[in-house]
């Protein structure tokens, strides 16, 4: 599936963020730091991410949504990799191992609509203000991005974005290897990103010095996207929402010790109502706190919507 083929037609993609929560307070799973991508160095957390990917893409089965297929790289960068051990030069390796493990099962299902995405994370804490040079987020995930090229992904998706130029680098790199990216803000309980930044000024900022593919917002309830949302024109670019099932705040969620899973249907029937309001909107998904419950409660209720 060809990445410029997202956002085609009336078809709504899943993409799904929330692997770590799950994974950590459901399943029990050690992830230290936060980091995931070292699942894909044992052969217990490739099963775990092959039944994760098997799952979604019958989750697109039943219900005509196309699936994202994000490798679990979102901490592979330099210095958040760092704090689990593995080196910068190992991390394109990564990188393309992800990919080889997402491409594999996809080619299994030719007949579903499949996307293969590299997930990039912030250099730093997703919920602090990123990188505030585009020059130095170019140089920075370049590397990241060019693997991801080489290992032939269909798209690199920046997620928790906490300052415009950071995204704006990440999007200016994709476009210099060639590959289509997918760039998303976090923002913070008044709908603003952290560095202060409001929504709206932060998706024209992007818009124009890049072109990304898609401009979404994630790691936030519905409700507090809407703070950031002011019915500008600027909202017809955004492309899509991966939303928290918590209304928590990000300090209240990085200190929490039990899950705050919300109401899957609560969420779902939020994320169709902001589909019904911003026709731009393709992509919806879950974050913090959602598991396949919310996947599929989404992709149900945005089908019986359209």
């Amino acid at each position: 599936m060809l990445g410029t083929e997202i956002l085609g037609g009336d078809r709504i993609w899943l993409s799904w963020t929330g692997m770590e929560t799950d994974l950590i307070f459901n399943h029990g799973v050690d992830l230290p730091n936060f980091a995931a991508f070292p699942l894909i160095d044992n052969p217990e957390g490739r099963a775990r991410l092959r039944d994760y990917y098997e799952k979604l893409i019958q989750i697109g089965r039943d219900t005509g949504a196309g699936i994202i297929l994000d490798t679990p790289t979102w901490m592979a960068n330099p210095d958040r990799a760092m704090s689990v051990g593995y080196a910068a030069d190992d991390l394109p390796r990564v990188t393309r191992e992800a990919v080889a493990l997402a491409r594999s099962i996809s080619e299994q299902h030719p007949d579903a609509a499949i996307c293969v995405s590299v997930q990039i994370g912030p250099q730093g804490d997703g919920y602090k203000p990123g990188l505030q040079s585009a020059k130095l987020a170019a140089c920075y995930h370049g590397p990241q991005i060019a693997a991801a090229k080489e290992a032939g992904a269909d798209v690199v998706s920046a997620y928790t974005m906490g300052s415009a130029a950071e995204a704006i680098g990440i999007s200016l790199a994709a476009q210099e290897v060639g590959i289509p990216a997918i760039v998303s803000f976090a923002v913070e309980t008044d709908g603003r990103l952290a560095d202060g930044t409001t929504l709206a000024a932060a998706v024209t900022q992007l818009t124009e010095a890049a072109e990304p593919l898609a401009i979404m917002v994630n790691c936030a309830h519905p409700e507090h996207i809407a703070n950031g949302l002011d019915g500008g024109e600027w909202e017809a670019k955004l492309s899509g929402v991966v939303a928290n099932a918590s209304r928590q705040s990000h300090e209240e969620l990085d200190n929490a010790e039990v899950l705050d899973d919300g109401d899957p249907d609560e969420l779902s029937g939020q994320l169709a109502d902001l589909k019904r309001s911003h026709a731009g909107i393709r992509v919806l998904g879950g974050c913090c706190g959602t598991d396949l419950r919310h996947l599929r409660k989404i992709a149900e209720k945005v089908a019986v919507s359209m």
